[in-house]
């Protein structure tokens, strides 16, 4: 009986520890099956100065290592030797007329055509963007007699056309837009498509029945089938207008009360036609309303919070996954659009049984990503999580809050990790573990803490660094504070601009750099003659790797509403990375980008200055006669000196001289680029 309790108890615990294993599991795509989008080149070319144009383009994954890279600039070469630190080119030319550039991969010292792209620099094009005009919307008067404007809003990607490069999808935002809690009635929100040299592919008016407002309208971009065009997805009303013309529903119908709210008549969604913007399927809108006051209030605030996402729920394709209500019930509903049609996958509802501890859970944003290594995402949901089957994953029972970050915060630790503010006065912001939602460390506040960043800002910790409102300054990984506290910085987005592995600070129209010396940051680009969106959110219209290098780019509306400029980086790199595009958790941050209260884009890896930083200690003496040393954290590939291919290589005498100082280098390679490192070691020291 002891023998049999003693197996039972054993094989409990290898069960426990299997699972807690799994769950800090890093993401686990298998991308020879995942389906998504087909990228191109993504060339670009920028004027940096009247006399230095900028060419930037994408390096893929399916590039090997030791690709490299020939410019043409009208059809002749301008570069003397290959290419091969970094997708970024300097080209000293006084032309003013137009310039096209075309990239060329080489691989085994032959040009691949296919491998290619182009780009024609416009003449006498601006410096430092790339401009797209726009089409203003009509001023309107509202039925109380209101006049209203229209202004530029959120943005997001996609190819619409099958072309390998992106287009814009732009939400047009009246001056009447209204937060949920107030009264008044809004203009019409205009759905546009426009291709980044300003031609506008077609515009969807939502109609009346569509309340404008940050958290009304959740657009998803994606190519959902895989036919490598994108489609758009969002919530519809009887009146609302596709690209083509067509009307969804009664044209007539006016379901706004006498306070602009619009509690009543029939909910849809749509999934629209990326290219031509025409409606292919309407269906009913999960969930309905239903009884207004059972969301938490009778006038139309809480039932009508949306969120949206995409997510591969099933390891394979990406499913559109439509939220409503995070303060109180919790509906998140999965659909799939194949061979034509879009169909319920799930729904998630807090409301039935076993679910209770889910309401109240969500924020004003959500991240998705696979956080358990099954190969599926999972529903970063605020201070819960979605599984990918549609179940609880877990709830930390912190509540609702207004910002959310999800990436490998620390390369040491295994998994994912979610950087989480909240506003219930007591919790603060809390470090948690992705998968379990355990708790790494917490800051609490008596304060409703309303903003929370991450960003890897100083190269002088690991990791990437956290901040909120009310933490008083700056935390690494460890949960230590590293600045003084009154030393406050930006904290509402973050970019990769200046070519270095630490990230920059976006506020506003302007880009700031960190000063580990001083705490504070410093600006190192404005956008002149650009303004932001959403108010103190003081955000872009997006922001992310949208064309060219590794690094990010900016989207600002100008000042007099007419325009878009796309800024990209000028600033000199000596790094290439496989396209962040390409990484699932990446890619759905820029889909999610709009929703809400928007966030910057995260990778599903970890990103920053530790990279390559193998050895942190470059001489080692022991009087041992071996040595296991450690490369500190996962990289694609290992290649020591000294033979070995792993992560970790127990050194010998038999690998190295008895007693002599050797050295021991390492190369790594990350997303595509190789990093070297080396140690000087001394077995058997007498």
């Amino acid at each position: 009986m002891t023998t049999r309790i003693w197996i039972l108890c054993s094989l409990l615990i290898l069960l426990s520890w299997l699972g807690e294993s799994n769950l800090n599991a890093q993401p686990n795509y298998d991308y020879t099956k995942l389906k998504r989008e087909k990228l191109g080149r993504g060339v670009v070319a920028i004027k940096k100065d009247d006399s230095t144009n900028v060419i930037t383009w994408r390096y893929l994954s399916s590039d090997p290592i030791t690709t490299t890279f020939n410019i043409y600039r009208n059809g002749t070469k301008i570069n003397p030797s290959p290419i091969d630190k970094a997708t970024f080119f300097e080209d000293k030319t006084t032309e003013s007329k137009a310039l096209t550039y075309t990239v060329k991969a080489v691989v085994n010292g032959k040009e691949e055509s296919n491998l290619s792209g182009k780009y024609t620099l416009p003449a006498n094009a601006p410096i430092g963007y790339i401009n797209i005009p726009l089409d203003i919307p009509s001023d309107g008067v509202t039925p109380d007699g209101q006049k209203y404007t229209y202004s530029p809003g959120d943005a997001s990607i996609g190819d619409v056309d099958g072309d390998g490069e992106y287009e814009i999808i732009l939400k047009w935002d009246p001056s009447n837009a209204h937060d949920n809690s107030h009264n008044g009635y809004t203009g019409n929100v205009y759905i546009d498509c426009y291709k980044i040299d300003g031609k506008k592919l077609w515009r969807i008016d939502l109609g009346r029945n569509i309340r404008a407002g940050a958290h009304y309208t959740q657009f998803m971009v994606y190519d959902l089938d895989g036919d490598n065009k994108a489609e758009i997805v969002m919530k519809t009303a009887d009146g609302t207008t596709d690209g083509r013309g067509s009307v969804i529903g009664d044209v007539k119908a006016d379901y706004r009360n006498q306070y602009g709210f619009i509690i009543e008549g029939p909910e849809y969604l749509t999934i629209f036609n990326g290219e031509t913007g025409k409606a292919m399927q309407t269906i009913d809108y999960i969930p309905q309303r239903g009884d207004v006051c059972k969301w938490g209030d009778c006038r139309g605030n809480r039932v009508d919070r949306f969120l949206a996402a995409i997510a591969y729920l099933d390891g394979v394709h990406p499913s559109v996954v439509m939220c409503r209500g995070y303060y109180t019930r919790t509906v998140l509903a999965a659909f799939d659009w194949r061979d034509g049609k879009l169909a319920s996958r799930w729904v998630f509802d807090s409301d039935m049984p076993g679910n209770q501890a889910y309401a109240g859970q969500g924020n004003h944003n959500l991240r998705v990503g696979d956080v358990d290594g099954d190969g599926c995402d999972e529903i970063i949901y605020g201070s819960c999580a979605i599984n990918n089957d549609g179940t609880g994953f877990y709830s930390t029972g912190l509540g609702h809050g207004d910002a959310l970050h999800l990436t490998v915060f620390d390369p040491t630790r295994k998994g994912m990790q979610v950087w989480d503010c909240h506003e219930n006065k007591r919790d603060g912001s809390t470090f948690r573990d992705a998968a379990t939602g355990k708790i790494i460390f917490q800051l609490p506040s008596k304060i409703d803490v309303g903003r929370a960043m991450a960003a890897d800002i100083d190269p002088n910790y690991p990791g990437v660094e956290m901040w909120a409102i009310d933490t008083n300054g700056i935390f690494n990984v460890k949960g230590e504070r590293i600045n003084a506290p009154d030393c406050q910085v930006s904290i509402n987005m973050a970019c990769w601009w200046d070519g270095d592995l630490t990230r920059e600070l976006l506020d506003k129209v302007t880009v700031s750099k960190y000063d580990p010396a001083t705490g504070r940051s410093n600006a190192i680009f404005k956008a002149e003659g650009c303004l932001w969106n959403n108010g103190t959110k003081s955000n872009p219209a997006i922001q992310g790797d949208i064309l060219g290098d590794w690094r990010e780019e900016i989207l600002f509306r100008t000042a007099d509403n007419k325009n878009l400029r796309l800024y990209v980086s000028t600033e000199p790199t000596g790094y290439r990375f496989h396209t962040f595009l390409e990484d699932p958790v990446y890619r759905i941050s820029m889909a999610t980008q709009n929703v809400a209260y928007n966030q910057p884009t995260q990778p599903g890896f970890y990103f920053g200055s530790d990279l390559g930083k193998i050895f942190k200690e470059k001489e080692i003496v022991t009087k041992d006669n071996f040595i296991l040393l450690d490369a500190g954290m996962d990289y694609d590939s290992y290649n020591w000196s000294v033979g070995g291919t792993n992560r970790e290589r127990k050194l010998t005498t038999n690998d190295i001289p008895e007693g002599k100082r050797t050295e021991v280098e390492l190369k790594v390679t990350y997303r595509g680029y190789e990093f070297t490192d080396h140690v000087f070691v001394t077995l058997n020291a007498k």
